[in-house]
């Protein structure tokens, strides 16, 4: 082999750390030799995957199991936020090792975190991961090297755990081609991967492919939705909803309370500016000014969100709940307007300072600024109680395992169904002494319209209540949520629902 060849596949790094101590015997007869078995290696271990003996799978994960296997390794698996889908995937890893000697296995998750929530999560499974994100320099040469041993025998499996963003990269991408044919991909939080830039940096070449999502299916995007489907393969059977979830008890049964939430004068002022812009638009019926009418919702959908009122209405429900913990509070990603000193401040920023400062509520931001060693010490001390809360704009959303999690407080949210999905799956996991958790929803009631205005805010309220109201069905207190609910209902001429 030319000498740059073994440079660019990184074959040096097999040199043992130290030099050899023991020349080989040479035999008497001409081209032959023979060498001390006691100083060679023994064989290199990336860990084989094995489903640990305290990990028991429930009836709906052996079905989906069964069901990837009877669809020649390929599909998406449907299932619920909390029910398993990250031991499932793992169980079939183990099931592939043990039915045709799986030699690799490709984890992509949509954020750092996730590749350390997966890393704990494939050792237990008895793998010894390579997490690829971040520096290249840091897992390419070891990537490298094990991909290379497995091909040559002198190691039975390779585990890479990698992000989106990695897997779009040149050092990743260019290390695709030599993973070994029997490879698993599983793609995490799937629906990330239907962007186009992603869908396309999937390998072609890896033919064993597992998805999972809660909601598979992308927001308005039904090309990147076919894309998902058409390299992962469709939703397998069964699909695993919430409410299934709370009835096999795979996740808590839960209270819900919604909280409405007026606006100011001055935001609904603006509130009545942007609906009008966007009734006039949307009357116009003109398809190329979709993006126009997307960007004033948006704007909308921002001042919801960051509503100043909400801060009162948290300064008042939390005055009550000072002696508990294991609290989480979604809050917008915009800004708000302190009512006395007019100073505008981020509102994350703002959410902490009232817990914080004025209530003495022992809480700490989760952000995506957040570095990822910090991250897992505050889910360590809010776990323990150290910490009685945690304040979040999105990064809590996908994936993440905090399981002590008893409440949530939801202040703000988008319009897409998958985020409150996400939410109400991140509170209802199982944890020891936990029975039951509780979400509290704030609810901003738009102002009265008229006109074409009232027709567009009828038909995105429809859409946002729906929301409200199927938290509300599954809720224990199902009866008195969907009260409260109703005069929103009535105003709106929306009682059907």
């Amino acid at each position: 082999m030319a000498f740059p060849e073994a440079v660019a596949r990184s074959l040096l790094q097999l040199c043992p750390a130290q030099a050899p101590t023991q020349e080989p015997r040479v035999a008497t007869s001409p081209g032959d030799y023979t060498v001390d078995d006691s100083s060679l290696p023994e064989l290199l271990s990336g860990g084989t995957p094995k489903l640990p003996p305290s990990i028991t799978l429930r009836p709906y994960q052996q079905q989906a199991i069964a069901n990837w296997f009877a669809n020649h390794g390929r599909g998406t698996l449907k299932m619920a936020t909390g029910s398993g889908k990250t031991i499932t995937a793992l169980a079939i890893t183990a099931a592939l090792y043990d039915k045709i000697q799986l030699q690799a296995l490709i984890v992509v998750c949509p954020y750092r975190h996730l590749v350390s929530q997966w890393a704990r999560e494939c050792r237990r499974f008895g793998l010894e991961p390579i997490l690829a994100y971040d520096n290249v320099k840091q897992w390419q040469d070891r990537l490298s090297s094990q991909l290379y041993s497995v091909r040559s025998g002198y190691q039975p499996f390779v585990t890479v755990i990698t992000t989106n963003a990695t897997l779009t990269g040149s050092g990743l991408q260019s290390q695709l081609p030599y993973f070994p044919e029997k490879t698993l991909i599983i793609g995490d939080e799937a629906h990330n991967l239907g962007a186009r830039r992603l869908e396309q940096s999937l390998p072609r070449t890896v033919g064993l492919r597992l998805a999972l999502s809660a909601t598979p299916e992308r927001y308005f995007d039904e090309t990147g939705t076919e894309g998902i489907f058409t390299y992962f393969g469709p939703v397998l059977q069964p699909e695993f909803t919430l409410a299934d979830a709370i009835a096999q008890g795979a996740l808590v049964r839960y209270r819900y309370y919604p909280i409405l939430v007026e606006l100011t004068e001055e935001e609904t002022q603006q509130y009545a500016t942007l609906s009008r812009k966007i009734g006039q638009i949307a009357s116009l019926g003109d398809g190329e000014l979709e993006d126009k009418i997307k960007g004033l919702l948006n704007q909308r959908s921002r001042l919801v969100g960051n509503a100043a009122n909400k801060l009162a209405a948290l300064r008042s429900l939390m005055g009550d709940r000072l002696h508990t913990s294991h609290t989480l509070v979604y809050c917008g990603d915009g800004s708000v307007e302190d009512s006395v000193s007019q100073e505008t401040y981020r509102s994350v920023e703002a959410v902490t300072a009232l817990l914080g400062k004025e209530l003495g509520y022992r809480v700490n931001t989760y952000t995506a600024d957040t570095p990822l060693e910090e991250r897992e010490d505050l889910r360590q001390r809010f776990e323990s109680g150290e910490l009685q809360g945690l304040v979040a704009i999105r990064c809590l959303d996908e994936g993440v395992d905090i399981p002590a999690t008893q409440t949530a407080v939801i202040m703000a949210s988008s319009g897409n169904p998958r985020q409150f999905v996400q939410r109400r799956g991140r509170v209802l996991r199982r944890s020891p002494g936990k029975d039951r958790a509780t979400i509290f929803d704030m609810i901003v009631v738009p102002p009265a319209l008229e006109g074409e205005s009232l027709a567009v805010e009828r038909g995105l309220l429809k859409k946002e209540l729906r929301r409200f109201v199927e938290f509300a069905q599954l809720a224990d207190n199902a009866g008195e949520a969907r009260v409260q609910l109703l005069d929103l209902q009535k105003r709106y001429g929306l009682l059907d629902m």
